[in-house]
């Protein structure tokens, strides 16, 4: 099980108020939402496995350097990314809490977490769980073996198990093209423009006739007409640039140098002092508790 951290511990802030506090006023909302959030998934699920993803870098140079409006409403007057006051204590915390228990965090310099859960999924010869808000990881679904998004955009007791065949329903094209399919169509929550004209229904089209973005381009270089619907050519024309920069962006990489970690599901905590300290002054002991009973019922 792959978690897409940031996704959940956002999710949490808003999703919780702030009113959940430590002794000392702290807001401790997304921590205590992240660590009910994993209980429940550990406990329904049952992984054998689990990785905390992290965004070493939330909006990475190679990203930048090819489309600039990437996430560039998501940046504060100071230039880093655009966070909530009370969450931003709050992650170093968690990542407290998380080593000791012995949760393996996971993170690769310059790269978001979509990268590191793209890489550990292309290289699993296992079943994957990659939980995540984010559709953009859609992409890494797959057949054999399988990858799976569980999809918590309605929360995490209503989650969408999201495979090839989920993905092709919902949106007219295999998991392995949504990357392609949000280029075309734009995703604003990105900050991907898309090409002018081309909405959902014309992306899931044009993916699915000419098999990936890349063959579409070439198409397109040819001259040729063939497989274009009236009219699309001249747009994807007038949008070539575009579409040569914007897949480094939407696509989730592979290939990102991950560090040396141990993903085996804890049994018990790796430090237990140091969380019986952590649950003591943050107010964290009802959801320790049912962490620590999750992964009791798993392990044993």
């Amino acid at each position: 099980m792959l978690l897409d951290s940031a996704s959940l511990y956002f999710r949490a802030f808003h999703g919780i108020p702030e009113t959940v506090t430590a002794p000392d006023g702290t807001p401790v909302n997304a921590v205590r939402g992240f660590l009910d959030m994993v209980a429940h998934l550990v406990r329904t699920r049952r992984p054998d496995r689990l990785v905390a993803c992290l965004d070493l870098d939330w909006r990475p140079a190679f990203r930048t350097d090819a489309v600039p409006s990437y996430k560039a409403h998501r940046v504060s007057p100071a230039g880093g990314e655009s966070v909530p006051d009370g969450l931003v204590p709050q992650v170093p915390l968690l990542l407290e809490v998380l080593a000791a228990l012995g949760v393996a965090t996971v993170g690769s310099p310059g790269f978001e977490a979509d990268d590191v859960i793209g890489t550990i999924a292309a290289a699993a010869t296992d079943p994957v769980e990659v939980v995540s808000g984010d559709r953009d990881l859609f992409q890494v679904v797959r057949d054999a073996p399988p990858v799976h998004v569980l999809y918590v955009g309605k929360g995490v007791r209503n989650l969408e198990v999201m495979g090839e065949a989920e993905v092709a329903a919902k949106y007219g094209v295999p998991g392995r093209g949504y990357a392609d399919f949000a280029v075309l169509r734009g995703d604003p929550s990105d900050g991907l423009p898309g090409v002018k004209g081309v909405g959902e229904k014309s992306a899931a089209a044009l993916v699915t006739r000419f098999g990936s973005l890349d063959a579409l381009v070439a198409a397109l270089d040819s001259g040729s007409d063939a497989g274009f619907p009236a009219g699309a050519r001249t747009r994807l024309a007038a949008a070539r640039d575009y579409l040569a920069a914007a897949p480094a962006v939407a696509r989730v990489r592979t290939d990102c140098p991950l560090p040396a970690y141990d993903d085996t599901l804890p049994a018990a905590p790796a430090d237990p002092a140091a969380l019986v300290a952590l649950a003591e002054r943050w107010n964290l002991d009802s959801p320790l508790n049912r962490l620590l009973g999750a992964l009791a019922a798993v392990r044993g």
